[in-house]
């Protein structure tokens, strides 16, 4: 079955048996979204909280706590590292951000000691969007990690979508690079840096998808725009994944998109040995559920 909305996802991880570990769950929010797919079959979760914590905070929304494993720690600090290790030593599928901050959140899977970002891999950001007026699943790098990529970190932001997009079952899926134009200006970097790439894609330096760039934001997912516009691309109007120049742009866009088009999206952390599920504390519990779904769909 092609997978072309979130809910399809279900479909790839319903009884399957994976589990979410969760540092510091003590918000409705977290509760709710989890409570949700476990009440579906679509995982099961172990919360690391505090007691009290917690179970004024069940008992506040009428949360069912039995659903949960649940392990009582003293503190934040305590709280990730027992979540990130319940990670790194298998007894969890993925990591997901509770109430937790996202500073400490990131320092504990960047801990070179029990942490699950292996040396040298880079640390990214993929957000999975289902847009109403879009026909299909979007994925989008970076809006929430790296300030401004590089050139090597474009590119490896997408070989993670495509081996993302690929454990998704989207077979050669094709990469909008966006900048503010569709040609190559010696006075915006960003241009320079879509072309040398959608150059390196054309060498065969990039494999497994097909790229193109730099193309702006109306050419990535508007066929119309592109034929106004005399754009050949194969990629025009059709993107399944776009790079963003940086993360003021990523931020922006995907906010839009959310707010006034009334999309539901699912974000999660790329390069650690495992998906890890950062969202804010302020994201519905659509947002957080879907990220879960996203995450747990291209876990081991």
């Amino acid at each position: 079955m092609a997978i072309k909305h979130l809910e399809d996802l279900y479909t790839l991880i319903k009884g399957k048996g994976k589990k979410v570990s969760v540092a510091l769950g003590e918000d409705a929010h977290t509760l709710e979204a989890l409570a949700k797919g476990i009440s579906e079959d679509l995982f099961s979760a172990v919360i690391f909280a505090r007691k009290s914590v917690l179970q004024a905070e069940a008992k506040r929304h009428d949360i069912d706590l039995s659903m949960f494993d649940t392990i009582w720690v003293s503190d934040e600090l305590e709280a990730i590292e027992k979540s990130v290790k319940a990670v790194r030593e298998g007894r969890a599928n993925v990591l997901m951000k509770g109430s937790c901050s996202s500073a400490n959140y990131l320092r504990g899977i960047l801990n070179k000691e029990w942490g699950l970002l292996p040396e040298g891999k880079l640390l990214s950001h993929a957000l999975l969007m289902d847009i109403p007026l879009y026909h299909k699943l979007l994925m989008a790098s970076d809006g929430g990690v790296i300030l401004k990529p590089s050139l090597e970190n474009k590119v490896q932001q997408i070989n993670y979508c495509v081996d993302l997009a690929n454990k998704l079952g989207i077979e050669n899926p094709k990469v909008a690079i966006i900048t503010a134009v569709e040609t190559v200006s010696p006075k915006m970097q960003a241009t320079i840096d879509a072309a040398a790439i959608a150059q390196m894609y054309r060498r065969g330096q990039i494999k497994n998808c097909i790229v193109d760039g730099p193309l702006a934001m109306d050419l990535a997912v508007s066929k119309e725009a592109a034929k106004i516009k005399h754009v050949d691309s194969l990629v025009a109007g059709d993107a399944d994944i776009i790079i963003f120049p940086d993360i003021e742009t990523g931020n922006a866009v995907a906010k839009a998109f959310t707010h006034l088009c009334d999309t539901v999206s699912g974000g999660i952390l790329v390069g650690p040995d495992a998906p890890c599920v950062l969202t804010s504390r302020g994201d519905s519990i659509d947002t957080k559920f879907f990220s879960i779904v996203f995450a747990i769909a291209v876990s081991k």
